[in-house]
């Protein structure tokens, strides 16, 4: 049975998404190239991660209806999915973006779940 293994991040609308990033880097020393992020234990072979990510519009969370969105890690995203979709969950869209693989749906207040399943980058 596949399952959520931590939080992937917290993304959320800023009104200057660069200023925002920079300020965590600068007062809170954490950085990153898709926004602060925190590099945890290694789980499995890969180097996992909670990132917390900046936006100038909340394009990428429509259609939720917060300004953020909850991202989970999952250890096997085709079949979570699976079990999402029998349990009668709506599936809004999936992707495999090469460094990993993304799947969306709405909790019962209208947030925007984002799973994510880490892959390893290729050699």
């Amino acid at each position: 049975m596949a399952k959520i293994t931590g939080l992937g991040g917290v993304f959320y609308v800023v009104k200057d998404p660069a200023a925002t990033r920079a300020w965590y880097e600068d007062v809170l020393g954490i950085g990153g190239e898709y926004g602060p992020q925190l590099n945890w234990s290694e789980e499995q072979g890969k180097q996992p991660y909670s990132l917390i990510s900046h936006f100038a519009d909340d394009t990428y969370i429509k259609p939720g209806q917060g300004s953020f969105m909850i991202n989970l890690r999952v250890d096997d995203l085709d079949t979570f999915v699976a079990q999402l979709k029998d349990k009668g969950v709506e599936v809004l869209d999936s992707v495999d973006e090469g460094y990993g693989k993304f799947a969306w749906l709405l909790d019962p207040d209208g947030v925007k779940i984002e799973l994510w399943q880490q892959v390893d980058a290729p050699d």
